[in-house]
């Protein structure tokens, strides 16, 4: 058990280490080294970069902050926060605020939510109930009971442009490497870095990317990743569609804010598990 405990410790560190060199080596302008096929998915995601940019590309800058936020993250084995949600859906912008407890591993979250639906709880454990969502609502919905859900079925999906599975900041920050990856070789493209930006009463660093002309898969003309200052954790990620014409406000595709975020505050099976007595299941 030791041993495998020293294995498990030694992996960790040499992905932090790893990824600390990719965000370096983008600085540098240099390829990342070999990487292991036991490489986790972030590491993956950073040798891609490299490999498909060189050190001299518009976007450099832009993935250099998002690996440094991935770094940062790699040391981050669970949080709270208020989770301040924007997005369009089915041409309707859904707007949310909730709590959320989330560990990442095993992948674990808990939800409740503050506005709209007040008190409604959900909680998500990979590998556990069937790999269902459990739900338990409020009011007179509360009599069903604890309702299980497929987490990518049409029940759940209702009003979010994402299922539970990709919430967390790690698939925040990954999911804007993707598209920008996607956009590559798009001429035109602006980048501006701004390093002393705030949100709320946090200091940020902010990536900001805007594109000359719709991409097929893109729906959104311009992407921020806003990073924290202090934590090097990226916190915010804002995404606005192509105005309908020249001068027209851009409507807000998404916008994600992780909020009073508090990390590593060594969550347990107790806050993912229905029979919590501070919980409403």
């Amino acid at each position: 058990m030791r041993s495998a405990r020293i294995t498990e410790d030694s992996q960790a560190l040499s992905r932090r280490r790893f990824v600390g060199r990719a965000a370096g080596c983008l600085a540098a302008g240099l390829s990342i080294p070999f990487v292991s096929r036991l490489a986790s998915a972030e590491v993956k995601l950073a040798a891609r970069i490299t490999a498909e940019t060189t050190g001299t590309h518009v976007l450099t800058p832009a993935f250099k902050l998002a690996v440094s936020g991935l770094e940062a993250l790699a040391n981050v084995k669970d949080y709270e926060a208020l989770f301040v949600r924007k997005e369009l859906v089915a041409g309707a912008l859904v707007q949310s605020q909730i709590e959320i407890k989330l560990r990442q591993e095993p992948f674990s979250v808990y939800l409740k939510f503050i506005e709209p639906n007040a008190g409604r709880e959900v909680i998500y454990v990979d590998g556990k109930n069937d790999g269902k969502l459990l739900v338990h609502e409020t009011g007179f919905a509360s009599l069903a009971g604890t309702l299980s859900l497929d987490p990518k079925g049409s029940l759940a999906m209702n009003g979010n442009r994402y299922p539970v599975t990709m919430i967390g900041l790690k698939t925040m920050t990954e999911t804007v490497i993707e598209k920008w990856l996607q956009v590559k070789n798009e001429k035109d493209t602006k980048v501006s870095i701004y390093p002393n930006a705030t949100v709320g009463d946090l200091s940020c660093k902010v990536a900001e990317t805007v594109l000359a002309k719709p991409v097929d898969g893109i729906p959104q003309q311009t992407c921020r990743l806003y990073v924290e200052k202090a934590t090097g954790i990226p916190v915010r990620v804002q995404s606005l569609a192509f105005p309908a014409k020249p001068g027209d406000k851009p409507e807000t595709v998404e916008d994600y804010f992780y909020s009073r975020l508090k990390s590593n505050v060594g969550l347990t099976d107790k806050d993912f598990d229905v029979e919590n007595p501070a919980y409403g299941f």
